[in-house]
């Protein structure tokens, strides 16, 4: 599994910007061409440059898997037929929601998702419809109920905030159905997604994450 140091428009929260699957990355348009080199050699996906939102914080609004990409009530309607024109092997869907941020308040694999406890039981039923996924849970991690911001998954294993406690760390591990650790990106910052963007196939990380950060990053993901 290949892991890089990288950076977006001179910053090192390069999970802000970009998501990804095991099919597509979805980057800001008019990145670095050596960045989306990057992202094909390492994360193995089609690159779409875009945005979301009218922005480019592509990793802080969409949220999904392989199967499905959520996109907030925000999106415009030629942002969102871009998309389901460009993402053809995925399908793309608005989620009606209060909520926007949805990178920031789901965490999800190919398994499960651990999701912000404000959304409504209507909600988590769209969610587990439209995603296919039996195991969809309401929680926090560290007392943080944003839990996407905190935590990064794949189907392979899952990095989470440093003080995670045991308890959370099982729950999670029922839900994705992989082993966690606890760690931190980019010298010390414990919110895990904005300085990662990890598949099934790699994993890039901010530039400034450190020696021993990367050795758990890889423990975690299985390296």
């Amino acid at each position: 599994m290949n892991l890089q140091r990288t950076s977006i428009f001179g910053s090192d929260n390069v999970g802000i910007y970009i998501f990804t699957n095991n099919k597509y990355s979805l980057v800001p348009r008019g990145v670095d061409k050596k960045l989306i080199e990057s992202i094909e050699e390492n994360l193995g996906t089609q690159v779409i440059e875009a945005q979301i939102s009218g922005t480019f914080l592509l990793g802080i609004f969409a949220s999904g898997n392989d199967n499905v990409i959520l996109l907030p009530k925000t999106t415009t309607e030629e942002e969102f037929s871009f998309l389901k024109r460009e993402l053809k092997d995925c399908r793309v869907e608005i989620f009606d929601s209060r909520v926007t941020a949805f990178g920031n308040t789901i965490l999800m694999n190919n398994k499960g998702a651990l999701i912000y406890p404000d959304f409504t039981e209507a909600e988590v039923k769209f969610l587990k419809n439209i995603t296919g996924l039996d195991d969809i849970e309401k929680g926090s991690i560290a007392n943080i109920v944003t839990v996407g911001a905190v935590g990064a998954v794949n189907d392979k294993g899952g990095l989470t905030h440093i003080e995670t406690s045991e308890e959370e760390i099982k729950r999670m591990e029922k839900i994705f159905k992989v082993n966690f650790d606890i760690g931190t990106i980019n010298f010390g910052n414990t919110f895990i997604k904005s300085g990662i963007i990890v598949n099934n196939k790699g994993i890039l990380i901010g530039s400034r994450t450190t020696g021993p950060e990367i050795l758990r990053i890889q423990k975690a993901f299985g390296e």
